[in-house]
């Protein structure tokens, strides 16, 4: 929904579990809600879904104008539990905790596709840099450019590994090691780790290119003060001999 969900009121209040946060929503669903913006909701009807997301609105912090989104379908089924199979998951019960696994790897999900998305704008618009180096490197125009997409760059990297720790496993499954299965199984029908790796090669290209031609651009200013300071040095030379010969 947004960078970050401020959640502190929530967890003053009745909840249903925590690290993820669940609370009640609607009739008879639930809303498991991460700080790091996400929020998956249970068993709720399209108006106690559109109800509830504006109730937290308030609590969102730099609203996406466009949230990402994800949808599966819950079944139960102790026999067939663990069953992933054309956007269908069936689960041994409807559990707290099966939940929570469960909204982990969908939020995580969610983050990856909006900074998939984020990253493929940053490489376009890095791309014309890179191609530019074939020709000069004297346009100091991108330098403010650069900067702002390498700082973007490194908010991102900052997201996904710090506060959404995309490639760990929830805390949960120390309590709950026999959801473990299910969590691996998700984990993989998403392509978590695949798609982190791919996003970090893309960071970390994006990176490169960015410092790289920053310290052409640094080279080049470097080397035109020298210049000036020839050129100065070389007038007071001049001015000295014109002492010399003329004003003797």
């Amino acid at each position: 929904m947004g960078e970050c969900l401020d959640l502190k009121a929530l967890e003053a209040t009745d909840y249903l579990a925590l690290a993820p946060l669940v609370v009640s929503a609607g009739e008879q669903g639930c809303a498991v809600l991460f700080r790091y913006g996400a929020a998956v909701l249970f068993g709720l009807s399209p108006v106690e879904e559109t109800a509830f997301l504006a109730q937290l609105k308030p609590l969102v912090q730099e609203a996406f104008a466009s949230p990402e989104t994800e949808e599966i379908v819950l079944k139960q089924d102790s026999t067939r539990s663990g069953r992933i199979e054309n956007g269908t998951v069936w689960l041994r019960s409807f559990n707290t905790e099966c939940l929570q696994v469960v909204a982990d790897i969908l939020a995580k999900s969610v983050v990856l596709a909006h900074y998939e998305v984020g990253t493929g704008e940053v490489f376009d618009q890095i791309e014309p840099f890179a191609d530019s180096l074939q020709r000069t490197t004297r346009d100091e125009r991108w330098a403010k450019e650069l900067l702002r997409q390498l700082g973007r760059t490194l908010s991102i990297q900052h997201k996904i590994v710090g506060r959404v720790e995309i490639v760990d496993k929830p805390d949960l499954l120390w309590d709950a090691p026999e959801l473990e299965r299910i969590y691996l199984r998700l984990e993989n029908e998403y392509e978590i780790r695949e798609r982190h790796l791919a996003l970090e090669r893309k960071l970390g290209l994006i990176s490169t290119t960015a410092e790289t031609v920053l310290d052409l651009l640094r080279h080049n200013t470097g080397l035109r003060v020298e210049w000036y300071v020839v050129i100065l040095i070389v007038v007071e030379i001049l001015l000295s001999c014109y002492d010399v010969f003329f004003q003797v």
